[in-house]
């Protein structure tokens, strides 16, 4: 989430009187996985005892997927850095609360872990979280990855190049090997491919990153979102948690939002360096803030994702267009396995929020299918969005290509969960978690 003032006013703290705005709506429950936002850990959805069954005669040919890189350390210390500045006056002062006290040593300790793995790299949590859902792929398409094997059909591997992703990667396919060695050498060296898996940075991106940049509508949103006094209130819980009354009314109003929003990007972060942590049994940064102040900053954290990555305003695709390079190379790995033109028994990408979160609005995935109506914003009460469910660290979407003669369907999994295609796909029978190629095709306007 970005941050409403640039840093703290740590020179001189100034009082300031809470703005006049229009009250926000606080969210409707408090969900502590949900106010984790995008940094929510990574949980498979669906038991692999209740997949169903393909239809008579039908065997797995392909498999595809897109994944996001597992639990990562903080991008920076930028964080921490801040609260910590602040953290260190109020102890010269004497302006800590008993549980502040403990609070500058567990941050300092987190930063020190991150800095270990480092900065924007997979944690061992989010290594474990790639090995495990890798293993589980092989365990739902056992006779899938038995004649790749036999056949010697090979393993693609892309990646955005960026180092975590790369490293998801080769976690994945490492599990992959480890679950049976004879894939080891069908599978090919991870590749980049940024115009396909970094999108958002690349030159089909170039519109998108001018609407981040400039659309004013964007902007005014966000800031009358955040500009509330549900905001402010927020905040002041946040740093009272840890510094004495007088201390905190010394803070402007902006830069206890900042401070509030630090402690809410460490507090969101720390699940997923939960392996690093002294015991293995996390960090205990919820203690700093109650669920109803976390439960506020993830939401504000969800807008942003919201209107910058997500469904945004109903009138616009600026957000979410881009990601259709994506989806049109699932269409085009099932269409050149069906048109006997390729050899591979899997198709395997690594990628990020930026790129996963547009995808599920493009496809109208499940939570990704309702965009803002202009003047009425987006909020919990009234939009399922959720930046946990959506894209939490790890979230993938995987296609399973089953064959019988020359007919072929798809099966697509969302975070491991047997997942409907868009409105107005039509599964082969009522129920059905499977399409029919063709009629994907047509759904998708690919005829």
């Amino acid at each position: 989430m970005k941050r409403v003032a640039p840093a703290l006013a740590l020179c001189g703290l100034l009082v300031a009187a809470l703005p006049a705005q229009a009250a926000g709506q606080q969210p409707a429950h408090h969900d502590s996985h949900e106010s984790y936002g995008t940094k929510a850990p990574y949980s498979p959805q669906q038991s692999p005892r209740t997949y169903q069954r393909p239809p008579a005669g039908f065997t797995p040919v392909f498999t595809e997927n897109v994944s996001r890189h597992g639990s990562r350390s903080a991008t920076d210390s930028e964080d921490g850095d801040l609260i910590l500045a602040l953290w260190d006056r109020a102890a010269a002062e004497g302006q800590l609360t008993r549980k502040g006290e403990e609070f500058g040593p567990a941050v300092r300790a987190l930063l020190d872990a991150m800095a270990e793995v480092g900065y924007g790299n997979l944690s061992g949590r989010g290594r474990a979280e790639m090995r495990d859902t890798a293993t589980r792929m092989a365990g739902r398409l056992p006779s899938l990855f038995a004649k790749i094997a036999a056949d010697g059909e090979k393993i693609d591997v892309v990646s955005s190049g960026q180092g975590r992703a790369v490293d998801s990667a080769g976690e994945y396919v490492g599990a992959l090997a480890d679950a049976d060695p004879a894939l080891r050498p069908l599978i090919g060296p991870t590749r980049t491919d940024k115009d396909l898996l970094y999108f958002h940075k690349a030159a089909g991106g170039a519109a998108y990153r001018d609407y981040i940049a400039n659309d004013q509508r964007l902007a005014s949103t966000l800031k009358g979102i955040t500009d509330q006094p549900r905001t402010y209130r927020a905040a002041r819980g946040v740093l009272r948690k840890i510094f004495k009354d007088a201390f905190v009314e010394r803070i402007a109003d902006a830069d206890a939002v900042s401070a509030a929003e630090a402690v809410h990007n460490l507090y969101a972060i720390a699940p997923a360096m939960s392996e690093e942590s002294p015991d293995g049994a996390g960090w205990g940064m919820e203690r700093y803030i109650s669920r109803s102040d976390a439960a506020w900053f993830g939401y504000l954290g969800d807008a942003e994702d919201f209107y910058e990555k997500g469904p945004g305003f109903s009138d616009s695709d600026i957000t979410y267009k881009m990601a259709g390079v994506v989806l049109d190379d699932f269409f085009k790995q099932v269409e050149a396995k069906r048109d006997g033109t390729s050899d591979l028994g899997a198709e395997l990408r690594f990628t990020h929020a930026e790129e996963i979160i547009p995808l599920a609005a493009l496809m109208g995935l499940s939570g990704s299918t309702r965009p803002a109506t202009p003047g009425q914003p987006y909020a919990y009460a009234d939009n399922p969005w959720r930046g946990a469910d959506v894209a939490p660290l790890g979230v993938n979407i995987q296609w399973d290509v089953f064959r019988k003669g020359d007919r072929y369907l798809v099966r697509m999994l969302y975070n491991e969960k047997a997942t409907a295609f868009k409105a107005g796909c039509r599964p082969v029978a009522k129920g059905s978690e499977f399409y029919e190629l063709d009629e994907l095709e047509r759904c998708f306007g690919r005829e």
